[in-house]
């Protein structure tokens, strides 16, 4: 049931929005998260007590698929990969976005390289994502969740009856876009699976 609230806000790529969020988290995400937040470490106890030190597993990924940090580098190798070689970058660390900088976390390292090494972070992983949505929750702010500039960030639907601007920006947002100003830029966020980085370039066309 926690899992099914706290997902149930599709926290996908339309989520996020130019000016915003496309809503609000519901009254009930708070106490959702902090349940699960205080389940979830007993069931990463509970995996490593089932894999880490069991012989099978370990004969079948320790000291396999050794991956240097020279060829981790060579490679533009990048997240648990990369520091399961030793490199301790994270870009929550290196070049803070979204509020990072304000979270107290570690970046797990491990420095076999292997298979077995990469299990080892992305356990860990874990813990520390813990850490960084309790901190997160805890500063958690109260009050709107979207910018009111109509340029950008399409009115509600209770002006647009009442409101013929607010219906004219409708309009123009959904069947021109916005102008973004000419340039190009490049965003990269830290995804469970490395750097994911997206390049956009804008003539000023809609």
């Amino acid at each position: 049931d926690i899992m099914e609230l706290v997902s149930g806000q599709r926290m996908m790529t339309t989520y996020l929005r130019p000016g915003g969020l496309w809503r609000d988290v519901p009254v009930e995400f708070e106490a959702a998260v902090r349940e699960f937040i205080k389940m979830f470490p007993a069931k990463i106890d509970m995996y490593e007590n089932l894999l880490t030190k069991n012989p099978i597993f370990m004969d079948r990924i320790k000291g396999l698929g050794i991956l240097s940090q020279e060829v981790a580098l060579d490679y533009g190798v990048t997240g648990p990969m990369l520091r399961a070689s030793g490199i301790a970058h994270d870009l929550r660390k290196a070049q803070p976005y979204s509020g990072y900088e304000q979270y107290d976390f570690e970046i797990p390292t491990h420095t076999d390289s292997d298979t077995y090494a990469r299990y080892l972070v992305r356990m860990e992983e874990m813990r520390q994502s813990l850490r960084i949505v309790e901190q997160a929750l805890n500063k958690l702010p109260v009050g709107r969740v979207r910018s009111n500039n109509r340029k950008y960030v399409p009115p509600p639907r209770s002006e647009i009856g009442v409101s013929m601007e607010a219906l004219i920006h409708h309009f123009k947002l959904w069947t021109e876009g916005f102008c973004p100003p000419v340039g190009s830029v490049y965003a990269a966020v830290e995804s469970p699976k490395g750097e994911l980085g997206v390049y956009l370039e804008s003539d000023g066309s809609p």
